[in-house]
């Protein structure tokens, strides 16, 4: 397998995450990975929901650190297991994200968009009485906003995370409609020197590409961007690594010839 690091994954310390970390470990080392990076969500003014609250949202980072380096010592001579956080970014709370993102010496941070407007694509209300596209346009005007106005983080998230949970998430959204601002989103991130991820997750909830597609992977290295992690998204032990050996070939057809593995805030590069 190509890829031997999993750079975006949840376990029970993320609010809809039920997986004990050590399940989680097992579960990497077993799919033949050599580095392990823990994710865990923080989202500071989430909404309520059905079975979460937005308090649950909220990340123990202390209690997950003390896990995870339990964890790191257990498993030394097995796999590596790096320390990272899943920031989601609005505006109303970007004091809180930067105070966060400074508190403890994280080994990776990935910028998210969860919310617009209050709103989580995740939830069908999002979509309700407009055009698919019209929705995912907002969101990726908010992804924007987000990137500009937030700097301490190393790659942006799922970009096109919307996607997944509109009315036919097999089906392909239409790019062009969107390109004019895909541009702006990666042309600031490249000046950022900021990078991107490619999430595998999306595929198991129907998706036929990852997130991004591969016309955004395809432009991010026309403009000249390098830096790309790749993450399974896995909430489950099942899902660790998963699509990565696909997810190596679709880098390559994208003209990518190394993937990234942060520690300490700082990229290594690794041939594909």
């Amino acid at each position: 397998m190509p890829i031997l690091a999993d750079c975006h994954l949840h376990s029970s310390f993320s609010a809809d995450s039920q997986a004990p970390m050590r399940d989680m470990i097992e579960a990497g080392i077993k799919a033949g990975l050599k580095t392990m990076c823990f994710t865990e969500h923080n989202d500071f003014n989430y909404v309520d929901g059905d079975e979460l609250k937005a308090e649950d949202w909220i990340l123990n980072v202390d209690s997950y650190l003390y896990e995870l380096l339990k964890y790191k010592e257990e498993y030394a001579d097995r796999i590596r297991i790096l320390f990272g956080i899943e920031i989601g970014f609005q505006t109303n709370c970007m004091r809180e994200n930067a105070v966060l993102a400074k508190s403890h010496d994280f080994d990776f941070i990935i910028g998210s968009t969860h919310l617009v407007g209050g709103r989580d694509p995740y939830y069908p209300e999002y979509f309700e009485g407009r055009d698919a596209e019209d929705a995912y346009h907002e969101y990726f005007e908010e992804e924007l906003l987000n990137i500009k106005k937030n700097s301490n983080f190393d790659v942006y998230g799922h970009l096109d995370y919307v996607v997944r949970y509109g009315s036919e998430p097999g089906k392909a959204y239409d790019f062009e409609r969107h390109g004019e601002l895909f541009d702006e989103i990666l042309k600031t991130l490249i000046e950022k020197e900021k990078g991107i991820e490619l999430n595998t997750g999306g595929i198991k909830k129907g998706m036929k590409e990852f997130h991004p597609c591969m016309k955004i992977l395809k432009r991010y290295r026309e403009l000249g961007g390098e830096i790309i992690t790749i993450g399974s998204d896995a909430h489950k032990p099942e899902n660790v690594g998963e699509y990565f050996e696909r997810a190596a070939q679709v880098l390559k057809e994208c003209g990518f010839e190394y993937y990234c593995v942060f520690e300490k805030r700082s990229p290594e590069f690794h041939r594909l």
